[in-house]
């Protein structure tokens, strides 16, 4: 006993980690899994303790015109397949994920990095959530987006998919489910560091007897990524990722007949007013930044809240990251797990260095000793930050946040908007009037009030300017896979 306050742990509640993986996986071209044509390979990796979990196919050009090819084969029968035909293959689809939701969760885990709890709480259910709505779209299309004469719209044909490593399985079903629901057939290809789930699913695409090329997952780094884009016979490209890479595929894409749609960087504003619930606004932001371990687009990386309760709440906020726990993400009492990769842990220490050196206040509660091997970082916050700090500009996709403070709603809401980019923000206060009248103001494209990441299937999420364009989910994520 330490004062008043009792010093305790929790038990150890380790997952059980007997999931089938593989020793090594191939491409899944028409409906089957092959080597890639020139035999490449390339090892996944546990980001918690460095173990190999497989290896798998490195695609090139060659990979990526049978891939396309295969799908565009498969688009004349399943773009006139009824309606209710498609519904059942994504509702079948949706129940093998849920019958599957715990080794799927565990499998995402180990290749991710993130807690358990995410994964089995949010990711699976969220993403078998998404084909479950999509089917309900698939006899109203002509609903979701109406033509001159009533007519059902025709889908877009092939569809590019590039999906990033922090919400594998969840972003494969944003894209694959609301394609298919239109008609259109896939090209995806997961993040090099994370395609397990992605081929885990092409199982499952199997199981439900998918026709073969509706779907094709291609697997490998950057330059896999860059053929698909560039490739002559793919009508749509939908990518996911960080806003380099997203300027670079609208080069790729100017000029040519694809569509397009980027979901892109953040680094949304998290704004807390004096009349807020401040132990409810607290735990919002501790939500909003270092869940999977504020490897985001949308996280609350800047916390912007009112001059008179700034002292409370970083009190408070300081108290509440103590009971943090990071660690074992495959531990049902982690908070915070591994951070994705090397490379990406690295790129938030160089954040987190240029943030000191530039004079704002670091604060590093959590202080308990982290694993030997793999790729950690302990949950942090910087104040005395100024908008013009690299670290309250730039984004930094870990779980480092900004403080900055604001005296009139006038003044938060530049501050909000002092970005270039545009893709979420948060309001907590108690009165509504002031929510919407800030929300009206604050240039985003998703706006929560009193909570933060919260998602459903029918509400579109994406955003503008830097952010990105179009949408995914709901009505408005079905127009882009709509010609």
């Amino acid at each position: 006993m330490t004062g008043t306050t009792a010093e305790w742990e929790y038990a150890p509640a380790p997952e059980s980690t007997k999931v089938e993986i593989k020793p090594q996986y191939g491409l899944f071209i028409d409906g089957a899994f092959r080597p890639a044509k020139a035999g490449k390979t390339f090892e996944t990796i546990n980001p918690a303790n460095e173990s190999v979990l497989s290896t798998i196919a490195q695609a090139e050009a060659i990979d990526v015109n049978l891939a396309v090819a295969s799908a565009r084969r498969a688009l004349k029968g399943w773009r006139r397949a009824p309606a209710l035909e498609r519904a059942k293959y994504l509702y079948r689809i949706a129940r093998r994920i849920q019958e599957r939701a715990r080794e799927l969760a565990v499998l995402e885990t180990m290749d991710n990095g993130k807690p358990i709890r995410e994964t089995r709480d949010e990711d699976i259910p969220l993403a078998a959530a998404h084909f479950f709505h999509h089917a309900g779209w698939c006899d109203k299309l002509r609903w979701a987006c109406p033509t001159a004469d009533g007519s059902v719209p025709e889908p877009v044909g092939v569809c590019g998919q590039i999906i990033p490593w922090n919400f594998p399985l969840l972003m494969a079903a944003w894209k694959i489910a609301p394609a298919l629901a239109c008609g259109n057939t896939v090209v995806l290809k997961p993040a090099e560091t994370t395609s397990l789930t992605a081929l885990r699913l092409a199982e499952i695409l199997q199981e439900v007897d998918l026709p073969p090329g509706v779907v094709n997952i291609i697997t490998g780094a950057g330059e896999t990524g860059r053929e698909l884009v560039a490739h002559g016979d793919v009508d749509k490209i939908a990518f996911t990722g960080s806003t380099e890479v997203g300027r670079a595929i609208a080069s790729t894409v100017a000029g040519t007949k694809k569509r397009l749609t980027l979901e892109l960087g953040g680094k949304s504003p998290n704004i807390i007013f004096a009349d807020a619930a401040i132990d409810q606004a607290v735990e919002g932001v501790v939500s909003a930044i270092w869940a999977n371990q504020g490897q985001v687009c949308c996280a609350g990386s800047r916390l912007i809240v009112e001059e008179s309760v700034a002292d409370e709440v970083i009190e408070k906020l300081r108290l509440r990251m103590r009971s943090l726990r990071v660690g074992d993400p495959l531990d049902k009492n982690t908070d915070v797990g591994a951070i994705n990769s090397r490379a990406q842990l690295t790129r938030i220490e160089r954040y987190i260095k240029i943030g000191v050196d530039e004079g704002a206040q670091h604060h590093e509660v959590c202080d308990a000793a982290l694993p030997a091997k793999g790729f950690w970082c302990r949950p942090c916050f910087f104040t005395g930050v100024q908008p013009a700090h690299t670290i309250a500009r730039e984004e930094i996709f870990g779980p480092v946040l900004v403080v900055m403070t604001f005296r009139t709603p006038d003044e938060a809401v530049a501050r909000a908007n002092n970005t270039q980019y545009g893709l979420s923000a948060g309001i907590w206060t108690s009165r509504g009037s002031k929510a919407y009248e800030v929300a009206r103001q604050i240039k985003a494209g998703v706006i929560w009030c009193n909570t933060f990441n919260q998602f459903d299937p029918a509400a579109p999420f994406g955003g503008y300017r830097e952010s990105g364009f179009g949408r995914e989910g709901g009505r408005s994520g079905l127009s882009a896979y709509l010609a």
